[in-house]
């Protein structure tokens, strides 16, 4: 049982009322394996809507389980309850769950880990230890407050004052030195870190002091080996890593920092500890205060896209993947943000973006906007008219220099609710291409229902004469989150085998807000078992 309610929280000196699950923040760590069937009572004892996603669960036929707010279901009202119910099919690793209501997921947050089936191993050798590492983002303040008054004046919100591993800022931070996460480990063994990127709108960097990271798996996928000394992560992404205790015995920090890919754009430029502490290490390091200081790592330059690329052109599947080969819907997606005209009837006081405009953000030019009386699943299910459109734009409605100098006549989207619909078992490819519309930067494009292959990535204009040489149809690795490069592209594909409406978005939270997001609506095959199932008797009603 899950119970959603406030707690309060002392970070960064200060105690304020978060919105926490059964107290905890980060909320409880569910441990399960591959095969198992969930029941999840959520209990909504805030005074906010709240649902909760299942970050990279695949939801065969339970689309009413996913969880994000009037897309597969109405928001659980305060006082209400919702249970979950799941199977986890053919996935294996690290996942994890969040809201999918306004920003609480800022605070509302856990980790998902799935063990192999009873009996099965893990492709690697067995680590000695695990430890989840969730890398999160924190406001001196409330972050509802901080969404809606940023809706309000039509500006970008204020951004974070710190950013978490596992809740706790770090030694770096006022007020925080003495609740510092601690990972032990042992000269000689070898930790399998869990990494997740639960933070609301920064791709983060992730390293530890003089120790060397083995990639093994991400979104719960295995991966083909390979080492590296920092890992980035975009918000919704997870990576595990392997890590040897092969260092003198002593303590030594984990950091996690932004990755800043929008030029010019305020962040939060502060950095989070956690402390690695070999259980061999002399006594008078293990002082804490009095003790000598932990090694601190070197991290990357915010802005340093060289080593994001790097990284992220190493991830291969572990095994030969089955890559469609043969594609039925081809799909190009222009990404970005965009800046509306102050509304004739607004004051100047709600047209606080960029020369007085309000900020928007739109994939084909259309900025999604989310219904308020039925969720998207319960209108296609029911057939209820007048609540979504099937037209969203399966290529850009104009041509133009994508990552160039973008003529400002192009700067404000067309709201709309419009799916793209996909036939059951189509096999689909998508180029996802950013835009310098405001800004270029780097976009976590999380797909609901599927995992899907990354078959290649680039900068600039995605050019289908040239760049698909570059397609990997034999080990491209399988995601659920795309970290788009900034000014550049990635191409996706995946088979539409799973029925429902499945919502696809930027995982930087202000993003979804401002409508960087889009729907597939995919129907039902033949028979049962390419059928959405029912809708559970206590789905929330608007």
């Amino acid at each position: 049982m899950e119970q959603i309610q406030e707690t309060a929280v002392k970070r960064l000196c200060k105690t304020q009322n978060s919105i926490t699950v059964n107290g905890m923040l980060p909320g409880p760590t569910l441990e399960v394996q591959n095969g198992d069937t969930l029941e999840i009572e959520v209990i909504n004892k805030a005074r906010y809507n709240a649902t909760i996603h299942w970050h990279g669960v695949r939801q065969i036929r339970t689309g009413w389980a996913d969880g994000p707010e009037f897309v597969t279901q109405c928001p659980i009202r305060p006082g209400g309850s919702y249970t979950y119910r799941f199977t986890i099919q053919g996935q294996e690793g690290t996942l994890w769950w969040h809201a999918h209501s306004s920003w609480l997921r800022s605070t509302v947050y856990g980790a998902l880990i799935i063990r192999p089936r009873e009996g099965e191993a893990y492709p690697f050798p067995k680590p000695k230890r695990e430890t989840t590492i969730m890398l999160g983002e924190w406001w001196n303040a409330n972050p509802i407050d901080v969404v809606r008054e940023a809706t309000r004046t039509g500006a970008a919100p204020n951004n974070s004052d710190a950013y978490t591993i596992n809740g706790q800022p770090g030694d770096l931070y006022k007020c925080s030195s003495q609740d510092t996460t601690l990972v032990t480990i042992d000269a000689g063994e070898t930790n399998l870190l869990r990494v997740i990127n639960a933070a609301l709108n920064q791709p983060l960097f992730f390293t530890v002091a003089n120790h060397k990271l083995t990639v093994v798996g991400a979104d719960a996928s295995y991966t083909k080996p390979f080492t590296t000394s920092v890992i980035m992560l975009g918000p919704g992404q997870t990576t595990d890593v392997l890590i040897k205790g092969d260092q003198p015995p002593a303590r030594y920090y984990m950091a996690a920092r932004a990755y800043q890919s929008a030029q010019n754009a305020p962040f939060d430029n502060t950095t989070t500890t956690a402390i690695l502490e070999y259980k061999s290490a002399p006594c008078p390091a293990k002082k804490g205060i009095n003790g000598p200081k932990p090694i601190m790592p070197a991290l990357p330059a915010y802005n340093d896209t060289n080593t994001v690329t790097a990284f992220s052109q190493s991830f291969r599947s572990l095994r030969k993947a089955e890559v469609p080969t043969v594609i039925d819907d081809n799909l190009f997606i222009t990404i970005g943000l965009g800046l509306n005209n102050c509304p004739p009837n607004f004051p100047s006081s709600r047209c606080q973006g960029p020369n007085g405009t309000r900020f928007t953000a739109s994939m084909n030019n259309v900025s999604f906007v989310l219904p308020q009386n039925f969720s998207l699943l319960q209108a296609h299910q029911q057939s209820i008219p007048g609540v979504f459109t099937t037209d969203f734009p399966g290529t850009p409605p104009l041509q133009f220099d994508y990552t160039g100098n973008i003529s400002r006549s192009l700067y404000q989207p067309i709201p709309g609710t419009r799916l793209y619909k996909l036939k059951y078992g189509s096999r689909v490819q998508i180029v996802l291409q950013d835009t310098s519309i405001v800004t270029p930067e780097n976009h976590p494009i999380h797909l609901h229902g599927y995992d899907f292959y990354i078959i290649a990535e680039g900068f600039g204009n995605f050019n289908p004469k040239t760049d698909t040489s570059k397609f990997n149809l034999v080990d491209p690795p399988l995601r659920n989150t795309a970290a788009v490069p900034v000014n550049g592209w990635a191409v996706i594909r995946f088979v539409a085998d799973n029925p429902g409406v499945w919502i696809m978005h930027c995982h930087l939270d202000v993003h979804i807000t401002w409508g960087l997001a889009m729907a597939f609506l995919v129907e039902n095959g033949i028979g049962e078992l390419q059928t959405l199932q029912a809708p559970p008797p206590d789905l929330p009603i608007c």
